[in-house]
């Protein structure tokens, strides 16, 4: 959802830098994206380490406020993904959202963008025990929409949600935003476009292919 439909993850980390200056920690910018698809667990245990147990959740608390704001305003979409949801929507192909995000937030921005109807089923880091890189998630979104691990796509921004993925013996297409693919991600093998559309056309020839 965030990164890959919309474009939230520029929004939250201005949201932490802002907390962040606001409340006169120095944290550089390349901290922020650290975060970027990891569940709220491990980004709290990422400040605590940073600035400590307390400062770290003055910090978030201020971030969800900052956030909050944004989010009612309604978060602008990714380039694309109307056109893909069109696609998938009009060849019956079964659809799930896999976030890390809770489920009240995630319903409430995936509405605000009118993107919730377009989806059969909506997976969230609160109805998982272990949020990405672990495949509880996915697994969880491919028994929902009744279709086996092996003939699922996942398109994901983030290598965190790549790792769960191929954890969960499904094919992932990386659509990266902030986070550039290093050496590290590239070596897990999978593909990696440029865009969502880019994403769309290698749909399409599998489909045709298929059909």
């Amino acid at each position: 959802m965030d990164g890959l439909m919309l474009d939230s993850e520029r929004a939250i980390t201005r949201c932490l830098s802002k907390a962040a200056n606001e409340q006169g920690h120095a944290i550089e910018p390349a901290f922020w994206l650290r975060m970027v698809g990891k569940g709220d667990a491990a980004c709290r245990a990422m400040l605590a380490e940073r600035i400590g147990d307390d400062a770290g959740q003055v910090l978030l608390d201020r971030c969800h406020v900052l956030y909050d704001e944004v989010v009612e305003a309604g978060v602008p979409l990714r380039p694309g993904i109307l056109a893909l949801l069109d696609l998938l929507v009009a060849r019956r192909i079964p659809r799930a959202v896999a976030t890390s995000t809770r489920r009240p937030l995630a319903l409430r921005k995936l509405a605000a963008a009118d993107l919730l109807r377009r989806f059969d089923t909506v997976c969230t880091s609160s109805d998982v025990v272990h949020p990405k890189p672990a495949p509880d998630i996915y697994l969880l979104a491919a028994e929902r929409l009744r279709v086996a691990p092996a003939q699922c796509l996942v398109l994901e921004d983030s290598p965190t949600g790549v790792r769960a993925a191929l954890a969960a013996g499904m094919t992932p297409i990386q659509v990266p935003d902030l986070l550039a693919p290093d050496e590290e991600v590239r070596a897990m093998g999978h593909r990696i476009v440029n865009s969502l559309s880019d994403a769309q056309k290698l749909l399409e020839l599998r489909l045709e292919a298929g059909a």
